[in-house]
């Protein structure tokens, strides 16, 4: 016997897929995916090799959403044949494997539900991601280094791609400062919900008397800019410096001033990159960085909306934090804005962030719209 609720989940999915059809204006991105694919075979598609590869970008990003859609619709026929099979035969193992199959389909439409609601402007494009230690010395820069090693994780867990902008080593362990791209559709979206200040309490490992301590690193966020977005940046306005570059690197590191650091005047924004072995490229990526915060700026001073683009803006010490992560004297990842935690912190250090980023982005979605009804 299917228990009513489980009929009563699947009428509901019936419906929801029929909602999420409407929404997607299927047709249309169907009709997108095919202009997308008659560019792609020009002859001289591969002749502007950015363009190029921002179009790839853009209807890898539309085809995902249809083919997540194609395949949740397939699950639930699926489970729509194994329901009927249950109900004649009367198996309670069908039952069982049908009650299964609905909690779990259930949790990927949540998921790809959630996907659809980054519809910020934003959100779909590539994201900056910076982490710099506040007090503690050595603890923090160890501590951004464990951080670095987390995102790089997440990353990877989404097939992100992510490259190393800048990297400042710190003095005895971890690192002093350090700048990522992360490449993926909706990685804005998502890693939007990291800005803020991460707090760790541990043993030290520095410490000889093994005495606990408490570090902080600032996380801060930005998405990266497409270039067709105009950004009005005068020459006379930057102050740039070369110098020799720092960390890992080989022979290069440290024989020619091919690190970028550049200032712009106005604003007092300092980006800096240092990974390219050729200045001009490491000046090309500087700027990118640049444009994109500086692009920020100018909508936060537009809309007057600076929680939705950069987050809360807060000193990098105690009661600032979004985040606690607790090693000693018991285990805990806290999300401080939407008290979810758990006690995982393995699993977390590892990249399994994704349950923490969808109850701050749940929130967010969930504030907008009662903003909206008031």
């Amino acid at each position: 016997m299917i228990d009513a609720q489980v009929k009563h989940g699947m009428k509901e999915m019936a419906e929801r897929l029929l909602q999420l059809r409407g929404s997607l204006d299927f047709d249309l991105k169907q009709e997108q995916i095919a202009d997308y694919e008659e560019k792609m075979a020009a002859p001289d598609f591969w002749d502007d090799n950015e363009r190029a590869q921002k179009l790839i970008a853009d209807m890898n990003g539309v085809k995902t959403v249809i083919d997540q859609y194609l395949g949740l619709s397939g699950e639930y026929e699926d489970l729509e044949v194994l329901m009927q099979l249950a109900d004649e035969e009367n198996d309670a193992d069908m039952a069982a494997e049908l009650t299964q199959g609905v909690a779990a389909l259930n949790r990927k439409f949540e998921d790809y539900e959630l996907q659809l609601l980054l519809n910020q402007p934003y959100d779909r494009l590539n994201a900056i991601l910076e982490l710099h230690p506040g007090a503690g010395g050595t603890e923090s820069q160890d501590w951004a280094e464990m951080l670095l090693r987390m995102y790089r994780r997440w990353a990877e867990k989404r097939d992100f791609k992510v490259e190393l902008l800048d990297y400042l080593p710190g003095d005895e362990a971890g690192v002093k400062s350090v700048t990522l791209l992360i490449k993926g559709f909706n990685a804005y979206g998502y890693l939007k919900a990291e800005k803020g200040v991460h707090r760790l309490v541990r043993i030290s490992p520095f410490d000889a008397s093994g005495r606990r301590h408490t570090s902080f690193v600032s996380c801060d966020v930005v998405p990266e800019i497409d270039d067709d977005v105009e950004i009005d940046i005068r020459t006379e306005d930057l102050k740039i410096d070369t110098y020799r570059a720092s960390g890992a690197g080989g022979q290069h590191i440290n024989t020619t001033d091919s690190a970028v650091r550049i200032t712009h005047i106005p604003t007092g924004v300092v980006v800096t990159c240092q990974t390219e072995r050729s200045q001009i490229k490491n000046r090309e990526r500087a700027m990118k960085v640049l444009r994109s915060k500086l692009y920020e700026k100018k909508i936060e001073e537009q809309q007057k909306q600076l929680a939705e683009i950069r987050g809360e803006q807060s000193d990098i010490a105690w009661g600032s934090q979004i985040r606690s992560y607790v090693f000693h004297p018991y285990s805990m990842v806290k999300d401080h804005r939407t008290q979810t935690e758990t006690g995982n912190v393995g699993a977390v250090m590892d990249g399994d962030l994704d349950f923490l980023i969808d109850a701050y982005l749940r929130k967010q979605i969930n504030q907008s719209k009662d903003n909206e009804n008031q």
